[in-house]
């Protein structure tokens, strides 16, 4: 108990110190894979404004949504078997269940109090649940952290609160511990979120089989196609 009261007062202290950084006002998708630059990045460094590899942009203070959960929580039970109320000793069965949860959308801040905790105790962080799907709520925080070492490029964090300032359940925040991924996959859907590379792929591999079985016009496929080409051909 006195080593993890020790390992928390050291992580709180951390967090303490590395809070008063310096600020960055607009963050790409380049600049984070960018050695030159973010050698330079402090963990937890506070960003305004951040655009992805699609040129979505998401800012402090912006009403997003949560999307389609891309993930599942497995549940595993273990009963006791029996006949009527007489158990049979030492016989048992597991029953396993599913629920869809968020990849990249977790409860509480990334490094709260609650998540230092579970972390201590050795347990996996609460994703965020699909009883949260179409919530809306408010971009708090947006700040930067690298992948291991400062050599290593960096990640986006989220902080999401609820618009009428009310908790989701015991919790006040979620964490979106990597924007840039949810923003991409779904999870996380903003106001005027652009079409991405892989969504663009498929919408034309639809529209083809649409033209096949003359659902849609070789005219109509071609104007299509020249408006996705730009997106399908962008490099990472």
């Amino acid at each position: 108990m006195k080593k993890q009261i020790i390992l928390l007062t050291i992580v709180l202290l951390s967090i303490t110190t590395t809070n008063a950084q310096k600020e960055i006002e607009s963050l790409t998708y380049k600049d984070t894979q960018d050695y030159s630059f973010f050698k330079k990045v402090k963990n937890r460094t506070l960003v305004k404004k951040y655009s992805t590899i699609n040129d979505n942009i998401i800012k402090i203070g912006d009403t997003v949504v949560l999307g389609k959960p891309t993930s599942e929580e497995l549940n595993t039970r273990t009963y006791s078997l029996g006949y009527g109320k007489k158990i049979r000793g030492g016989l048992s069965d597991s029953r396993t269940t599913s629920k869809k949860a968020y990849e990249f959308i977790q409860m509480g801040r990334p490094a709260g109090f609650g998540n230092i905790m579970t972390s201590l105790a050795g347990e996996a962080q609460i994703k965020a649940s699909i009883d949260l799907k179409n919530t809306k709520t408010v971009v708090k925080e947006i700040r930067a952290f690298h992948r291991g070492s400062k050599r290593k490029p960096l990640y986006i964090v989220v902080v999401l609160g609820e618009i009428n300032g009310r908790a989701f359940g015991l919790n006040k925040y979620l964490s979106v511990m990597d924007a840039e991924l949810a923003i991409e996959t779904g999870e996380l859907l903003l106001k005027n979120r652009k079409i991405t590379r892989y969504e663009a792929i498929l919408k034309l591999k639809e529209a083809k089989e649409l033209m096949e079985i003359e659902m849609m016009t070789k005219k109509e496929f071609d104007e299509l196609k020249k408006k996705l080409r730009p997106i399908i051909l962008k490099k990472g």
